[in-house]
Formats: C-alpha cells, structure tokens, sequence
C-alpha cells in the first residue's frame, strides 16, 4: 500500500479509501465486517461513509454496520482513520438536513452514536447549502473541534468557488479549513480539471476522486459484454444502477471505450487497474474512494500499484479521453 498526506494536513493515508456507499444495501453486514478487516491487512487505513449511506431515511446504517465493527476490537478503531459525512434528510422535519450550525451538532452527535465512537477524524458536509453561510458553518465546526468530537473538515461534491470562499472564510478566523475535497473524478468525467482541482491544489486541499471506474464503464465493460455479463449490476454504481441509464452512456462513448480496452491490453494491465492508476499519477490527488461489494472486488482494486504508466501511455489516455483543459480558456478567450 502507498500512503500520502491528505492534502497540507499531517494526516497520513491510504492512496485507495475504502468506501462504504455499498454496505447494508448490496452488501450485507457480514461481508461488510470480512471487507473491512481485509481492507486493515492490505494496509488501507481510511474509511469513508456518510450518515445518508443505507437509504433509509434517518437510520443511518451503514454507520451502524461500522459501529458494530469497531465494536468487534483488535484495534481497528485506532487503525481507522474514519471520515463520514452529513447533509442529507435524515426526518420528516425542519433542521435535519442541510449545514446550519443546528444540524451539524446534531448530525455529528448521532454519527458518533451510530458509529460508536467519541471522534470522527474526517467531518464532511456532503453537499454545499446555498443558504448557509461559511461563517456559520466554521463556527459549528469548530465548536466540535474544541469539544474534541472531530479533527479534520472535508468537503464533498463542492465547486471550487465554493472552495475558495470556505478556505478564505477559515482563514479569518485563523483555522486550517478544509483539508479534503471529494469529487467524482475519473478518465471519463474529467470536469474537475477545469476549477475543483485547482482550487484545491492552490488551497493544499487533498482530493479524494470518487467513481474512479465511472459505475464500471471503465472497469472492461466491453468485455464482460462479450461475455454476456452486462445485465449484472454494476459495482458502486448507485447513481447508474438502472440498466437503461448505463447503456446509454455506454453507447455515447462506445467508441472511446473501445480503443481504451484495446490499449489496455497493450499495456499488458487490465482496464480498471489503468483508470485508478491513472488518478493516482495525476497532481493533486491525494486517494481514490473504492467501492468493492466483495473481498474479490477489494483485493482485485490493489493492482492499479503494480501499473507504470509512461509519457506515451498518458498521452495515449488524453487522445482517447480529453480533458476539458484549463480554465477559463477552456470556456472563454
């Protein structure tokens, strides 16, 4: 396993997460606890989860299952660095949604009920709340900061505007801010080149690429077509799981996919290895959220180290993927 420090912060991890947006829907509980322990003996030391994961509405249960994992001992709290997340509807209510100081406090409180912990390493509002201010949420985090119920502050899903304006809100009141950023990220969706990751870079904030095999279209799909396995579900494919949504993007970017398993074959490395891979070379990315419903999955995720990819192979992946070049000239003059 390699490691990195997450962003400016002193915080070492794992280059692969382990994320959880799998667990206690197309994996259960048991398997679960056998992914997670194997996850600790290839040395992946991070784990990512967020208190909506379950998708019931207010039960977070993909927090249970890692509560109840904890509580199995042998270290494996302390061997965690453990980060979650909060913003969704969690009841039927006003302020259980949402970034106001009121739901950070009570969204950090029962994560760390569920979890079964007194601290959450890496606290992070899921999506940004057009109508909190930064002021506001610094002021909520950094309560839980003092108190000593988090350590870190993340972000996921957020534009770099909106990057800058918290980085910029924390330094007035002369706090680290965000020491991550998660986006999805991968050869296919290559938007966050234009604004997130360079904001991120500029402000030291370590991003974590979510999606790295795009629901699977880069994980050797025409292949598995060949071999008439397209109608399983893909892997970590929440947002594409309806058979109808992955077809269509698939048949937009057939062509492309094409001549990037037949690269890949030259490369001698299968296709889901290359794409992480290739996250993993690309300046400013810290790790990259794994989403494996298996321990096959899981293990087979640790072959992307083994992959060198060489100036000619990057330029390769750029000719078949281009990225959307920098910004503005990507968009204006």
């Amino acid at each position: 396993m390699e490691y990195t420090h997450l962003g400016r912060s002193g915080l070492t991890v794992s280059r692969l997460v382990l994320g959880t947006d799998n667990f206690g829907t197309q994996t259960t509980a048991e398997d679960a606890f056998a992914i997670m322990d194997r996850a600790l003996e290839l040395g992946i030391n991070m784990i990512d989860t967020g208190d909506v994961y379950g998708w019931r509405m207010g039960e977070g249960v993909t927090e249970q299952i890692i509560g109840k994992w904890f509580a199995g001992g042998g270290g494996r709290r302390e061997r965690t660095v453990l980060a979650t997340k909060l913003y969704g509807v969690m009841a039927d209510w006003p302020n259980n949604s949402g970034l106001s100081a009121l739901h950070i406090r009570r969204a950090c409180e029962a994560s760390l009920r569920r979890l079964g912990t007194d601290y959450i390493d890496l606290y992070q509002p899921h999506h940004i709340d057009r109508n909190v201010r930064w002021e506001e949420i610094w002021e909520a985090m950094d309560l839980l900061k003092t108190q000593g119920k988090i350590v870190y502050v993340g972000s996921s899903n957020h534009p770099g505007w909106h990057i800058a304006a918290g980085q910029e809100a924390a330094a007035r009141r002369g706090s680290i801010g965000l020491v991550s950023e998660q986006t999805i990220y991968n050869l296919l969706e290559r938007t966050a080149e234009l604004e997130v990751l360079p904001a991120c870079q500029h402000y030291g904030v370590g991003m974590m690429a979510w999606s790295p095999l795009d629901a699977g279209l880069l994980g050797g799909i025409l292949r598995k077509e060949r071999e008439r396995q397209l109608g399983t579900p893909l892997p970590g494919a929440r947002i594409a799981t309806h058979r109808g949504k992955r077809m269509a993007k698939l048949e937009r970017h057939r062509a492309q996919i094409a001549e990037y398993e037949q690269l890949c074959a030259e490369l001698g490395h299968s296709p889901a290895d290359v794409a992480v891979a290739w996250l993993l070379a690309r300046p400013g990315v810290s790790a990259t959220i794994i989403g494996p419903r298996t321990v096959e999955q899981l293990d087979a995720s640790t072959g992307a180290f083994a992959v060198t990819l060489d100036e000619a192979a990057l330029a390769r992946l750029d000719e078949i993927f281009p990225g959307p070049g920098p910004a503005p000239e990507a968009y204006a003059w």
